[in-house]
């Protein structure tokens, strides 16, 4: 049953907001999917302002979806337009709706299967109403959809498609042309003393030529390391400016800009700036998604504004695949990156270069030079390990020469993504999955092998075990994803009894062990798991409960509802008759409870034995006065 929500609340079947969807759920409607359609930004409205507004919008409906527990078996469906490019030539024209899928991914993934995305190209203004064939047309469309488990979807001319990351070989030719570094423009580089900021001045510099270079930063030369880079690149013949600059200030870059002498013309441009703000969605605010986005997303718009009319051979934006996979604790960073990646294709789409690069993590540091060991363990389980330098040196220059506007330079491990439980949709075609789970809770498919559910494999073995073994299958269970979660290999000396917080688990370790529990056991869980059962007993005996069900203890239930009529007895009316009635029926039951029962009577005893044991007489006597005389 599809719902709409809609904040006229006009019709059936129309809910203004969240709250009101998960009361008529309370009540009893019946709603599987409610679809939201997304409304882009009025006409005029400058686009840094509809990104903001736009992202804002959307963290607070996530918000308040994710913490209704009555909407947990209802999925949301965002159904946007112009959000994403299906092909390399269509445009985005919706930027900043393409923020909002970046930051809608980051919650798919701290809440899986809780909400879908879908960018169409078919009015969605009926869908959900019960009148109109293209209404029922779009309807069974997202019907489908939604029951396979995709997360995510556009819909091209009737055609449903997914979207998939497939690897471009080292040996194909690029299908671009390398820009032209040394043509004696000047490259500008934004955050260009920052970590790759620094890389990428000095690769563009040493190794493609490039004379004169404009590095831009919030605090110029004032930083220690500076002086050292200004000597490296000068060393070698290059004329370098470094300018303070806050790229998020449209006047002050433009300032920077005009500043650039007219002998020496901008000729590429490379957007490295960018800052972390880490938070699960329920702590994030709009001021620390504005603080975000403004570095990354807003400088990227004002450069694309303020050089689309010159002779550029690049514009480069680093973006990252938190914006094209999602990331707990990162839902602002995501809106960001993919807001890059969609401009560029908006570029790309008006004839203009443009390269968007989404970055994995880097070996150098940087914004994530914070990360642990054991963070970056973590990651490598799940497939991916850092870029080393040279690798990423050259991923730039390939980048940046194969013509396509968006692309993730990141290393991949097929055999580390093959062996996850759950896999992320967007890389079941890169590690060619026969009968494994892709990331979501639809049915199950497989190509050339069976498809396993390790859910209800999981339920099934539970019911044959006693409670004791019931437990020991869920303490393994239990510390193993512990010990992925942590980076640990000592998975068997996780003490059961051990608080999580004392083995080192934060908000994002605990959003990251509850979607693996779940995804093993099939139930949905909170995020707030591991504070509500502090060790790993306590989530055991917890899941037990959920998995393996005990039957209800009569006595118990009896209380239970004595509790509940104790409730109602406040509101039974003052009346004598009503009080009355209510007490005699109260006695009646008090009387019953109190009854003596009366003694079993005694087992009858069996014909049979006593007919093997009688002597002639008593037989005949039997016959005579059971089954009655002959008659003559």
């Amino acid at each position: 049953a599809w719902a709409v929500l809609d904040t006229a609340a006009t019709g059936p079947g129309r809910y203004a907001d969240p709250a009101a969807v998960a009361a008529a759920r309370a009540s009893g409607t019946p709603v599987d999917a409610v679809l939201l359609r997304w409304t882009p930004p009025a006409p005029g409205t400058p686009q840094t302002a509809a990104t903001h507004d736009a992202t804002r919008r959307a963290l607070a409906l996530v918000q308040e979806w994710l913490a209704d527990e009555r909407l947990d078996g209802t999925r949301l469906v965002v159904a946007t337009t112009g959000a994403v490019a299906t092909t390399g030539a269509e445009d985005v024209t919706d930027l900043a709706a393409a923020a909002v899928w970046g930051l809608l991914r980051t919650a798919q993934s701290e809440a899986p299967d809780r909400i879908v995305l879908i960018d169409t190209d078919t009015d969605t203004t009926t869908a959900g109403d019960a009148g109109g064939q293209d209404a029922d047309v779009l309807t069974q469309r997202l019907t489908a959809l939604v029951a396979t488990g995709e997360p995510q979807a556009a819909l091209r001319t009737g055609t449903v498609l997914l979207p998939r990351l497939h690897r471009v070989p080292a040996t194909d030719a690029p299908t671009g042309r390398a820009p032209d570094w040394k043509a004696g423009g000047t490259v500008l580089v934004t955050g260009g003393t920052g970590t790759l900021g620094a890389e990428f001045a000095r690769h563009l510099v040493a190794e493609h030529g490039a004379s004169r270079l404009v590095l831009l930063t919030r605090t110029g030369e004032a930083a220690p390391h500076v002086p050292a880079l200004l000597d490296d690149l000068r060393g070698i013949g290059a004329h370098i400016t470094v300018a303070p600059c806050d790229v998020a200030d449209r006047d002050a870059l433009a300032a920077v800009l005009d500043a650039i002498p007219a002998e020496h013309p901008l000729t590429a441009v490379v957007h490295t700036a960018g800052v972390l703000d880490n938070g699960l969605l329920p702590a994030l605010t709009g001021d620390r998604l504005d603080a975000v986005l403004a570095p990354k997303a807003d400088a990227a718009w004002h450069l694309h504004e303020l050089t689309r009319d010159l002779d550029l051979a690049a514009f480069v934006l680093f973006s990252s695949t938190v914006g094209v996979l999602g990331g707990p604790g990162q839902a602002n960073y995501a809106a960001a990156n993919a807001f890059l990646d969609g401009l560029a294709a908006h570029r790309h789409a008006h004839g203009l270069p443009a390269t968007s690069i989404a970055w994995g993590l880097w070996q150098l540091g940087g914004i994530n030079a914070h990360l642990s060991e054991s963070d970056l363990n973590r990651f490598a389980r799940d497939g991916f390990r850092p870029v080393a330098r040279v690798e990423g040196l050259s991923l730039f220059d390939r980048s940046t020469a194969d013509g396509r506007p968006a692309l993730v330079a990141t290393p991949v491990g097929v055999s580390a993504v093959r062996a996850q439980d759950r896999v992320p949709a967007l890389l079941a075609d890169l590690a060619a999955l026969p009968g494994r789970r892709v990331a979501h809770t639809g049915p199950a498919t497989a190509t050339g092998g069976a498809a396993t559910d390790p859910a209800a494999e999981l339920t099934a073995r539970l019911a044959e075990l006693s409670q004791v073994e019931q437990d020991n299958l869920l303490l393994t269970l239990v510390r193993t994803d512990v010990a992925a979660v942590l980076g640990r290999t000592d998975a068997d000396s996780i003490a059961p009894q051990r608080a999580f917080q004392d083995l080192g688990f934060d908000s994002l370790t605990a959003v990251d062990l509850r979607n693996r529990i779940g995804t093993a056991t099939g139930i949905k869980l909170p995020a707030t798991l591991v504070f509500d059962h502090p060790t790993p007993a306590a989530l055991v005996a917890h899941l037990r409960d959920r998995l393996v069900p005990q039957a209800p203890d009569p006595r118990q239930a009896l209380l239970d509802e004595l509790d509940r009529m104790e409730g109602k007895l406040a509101e039974v009316s003052r009346d004598d008759a009503d009080r009355s009635a209510v007490s005699a029926r109260l006695r009646l039951l008090l009387s019953q409870l109190e009854e003596t029962p009366a003694p079993a009577p005694e087992p009858a005893p069996d014909a049979t034995d006593a007919l093997a044991s009688a002597s002639v007489d008593e037989l005949l006597s039997f016959i005579d006065n059971e089954l009655g005389r002959p008659t003559p």
